[in-house]
């Protein structure tokens, strides 16, 4: 991937960054899965620029920078509003990807402003051309400047800044950061109501109809907020609007076999030898089934394994990603990750592969009913973020 600076388009340090015939098809890949064409074009935009813009960030200024909440989540966003977000020591940064020619205006979703837990310390406005294969730059802003002097446009709840109002030079970001570090950069927030379960969850209902187009403009913007606060209501409404279960129960494809859908989405059955999960040498003559998903990162060809640890008195359950050719190993860098069913990390969820490695696993003990949420990094073509229930 190669990086630029760029002056060519107007006489400010914009940043303009080379986007790779392989990273558009790549990105188009990872966004498979959205309820209509608009939302899936919103997605790969969104994908396309977190592809290219994070790691140009983690090189330039913040080698911390990750996704915020985390990838398994990205769907349920880009489902539903334009724009990524990103954790830093900074901040955090939202990204608000455009195709528009014009750049008279920076326009920015009203929940990444409003909704308290959505809420970013930096805005960045970027132009996107896939075609062409390049992205740019082109300004930024901060919450309380936003809240301060922007106009906002109820017709699709959004927040606008003309271009005079935006910062043109991404540097100064980082200079100012560092120059004025008490500078109040996000402005009070107030609080959204909650909403009773019984009505959070026929909102769900009526919402996750696909036949609703623009979901986030058919109920009041403070109904939505609250709705959208819970991250486990977020991606409910995600694979409702899929037609997807909310959930995929392990126990079940254990004993019956994998579901047709699931099938679709790679899950499939294998026997593994007990070595492969944790057994004592006296019991390798026992073989133990386990679910396993076909995924491709990088061009590469992995499978997620989960699987019961073997005479485990407690209830144990091992996950596990490998090189489909086993002969071959994980590259350094890979990551395996897993979440709540609310998409909240815990102690030790995650093993990371320092050089290359074998295999990278998780054992977690689960009470029964419990759900999980994997994730891998680099992001596999199929993407992340199915509940398993054990």
């Amino acid at each position: 991937m190669t990086f630029n600076t760029s002056s060519t388009f107007t006489e400010t340090a914009q940043v303009l960054l080379e986007i790779a015939p392989d990273e558009t098809t790549k990105a188009w890949q990872q966004t498979e899965r959205f309820s209509t064409a608009n939302n899936r074009w919103n997605a790969y935009l969104n994908r396309l620029s977190l592809n290219i813009i994070l790691p140009w960030l983690r090189e330039e200024y913040a080698p911390e920078a990750d996704v915020f909440p985390n990838n398994a989540s990205l769907a349920s966003f880009w489902e539903i509003t334009n724009g990524t977000a990103i954790n830093c020591q900074a901040g955090r940064i939202v990204i608000i990807p455009s195709e528009a020619i014009d750049l008279s205006e920076m326009r920015i979703p009203q929940e990444w402003v409003d909704i308290p837990t959505w809420a970013a310390e930096y805005y960045i406005a970027v132009q996107v051309e896939p075609e062409d294969g390049w992205l740019r730059i082109w300004g930024y802003t901060t919450h309380a400047q936003i809240k301060a002097k922007a106009q906002y446009d109820s017709s699709d709840r959004a927040y606008s800044l003309s271009q005079e109002e935006v910062f043109s030079d991404i540097n100064l970001l980082w200079i100012a950061r560092q120059l004025c570090p008490d500078e109040v950069i996000r402005a009070e927030i107030d609080p959204l109501p909650a909403l009773p379960p019984t009505q959070a969850e026929n909102l769900l209902q009526r919402l996750g109809n696909p036949e609703i187009f623009i979901p986030r403009m058919a109920i009041p913007f403070a109904t939505w907020g609250a709705l959208l606060e819970s991250s486990d209501r977020r991606q409910k409404l995600y694979q409702k609007r899929q037609g997807m279960p909310t959930q995929f129960s392990v126990l079940d494809w254990m004993q019956h076999g994998v579901s047709d859908l699931a099938a679709n989405l790679g899950w499939g059955q294998m026997e593994l030898q007990p070595s492969f999960v944790g057994a004592r040498s006296s019991e390798l003559g026992e073989k133990v089934t386990a679910l396993v998903r076909e995924l491709t990162i990088d061009g590469g060809k992995y499978e997620l394994r989960v699987s019961p640890k073997v005479n485990s008195t407690a209830y144990i359950w091992r996950i596990e990603l490998r090189n489909a050719v086993s002969s071959q190993l994980i590259p350094g860098g890979f990551k395996l990750r897993l979440l709540t069913e609310d998409l909240q990390a815990f102690e030790n969820n995650e093993d990371v592969a320092i050089t290359a490695v074998e295999n990278l696993f998780i054992e977690v003990a689960l009470t029964q009913g419990e759900g999980l949420v994997w994730e891998v990094e680099p992001t596999p073509m199929e993407s992340n973020g199915e509940i398993l229930k054990f």
